[in-house]
C-alpha cells in the first residue's frame, strides 16, 4: 500500500507514515532496513507492507514508491 513519509529519526532508523486517509502508522528499524533505504525525508511517497496486508498490522517494509 502507499503512504507518505511523516517522520524519520536517523538515529533510531524508525519513524512514521501517513496513509492517504490521514491515518498515522509507525515503523521500526527492521521495516526501514528491509526496504534498503539509506535516508527518508518527510513528504516522500513510500510503499509499505504490513504483516497481514492490513493497516492495523505492524509495518514490515518501507521503500520508496516508484512509478
Amino acid at each position: 500500500m502507499q503512504a507518505t513519509a511523516y517522520t524519520y529519526d536517523s538515529g533510531t532508523r524508525s519513524g512514521s507514515v501517513l496513509l492517504d486517509d490521514g491515518t498515522p502508522l509507525d515503523f521500526g528499524p527492521d521495516a526501514f532496513e528491509a526496504g534498503g533505504l539509506l535516508l527518508l525525508r518527510p513528504g516522500q511517497r513510500v510503499r509499505i507492507e504490513t504483516e497481514d496486508g492490513t493497516p492495523a498490522a505492524p509495518i514490515t517494509l518501507v521503500t520508496l514508491q516508484t512509478l
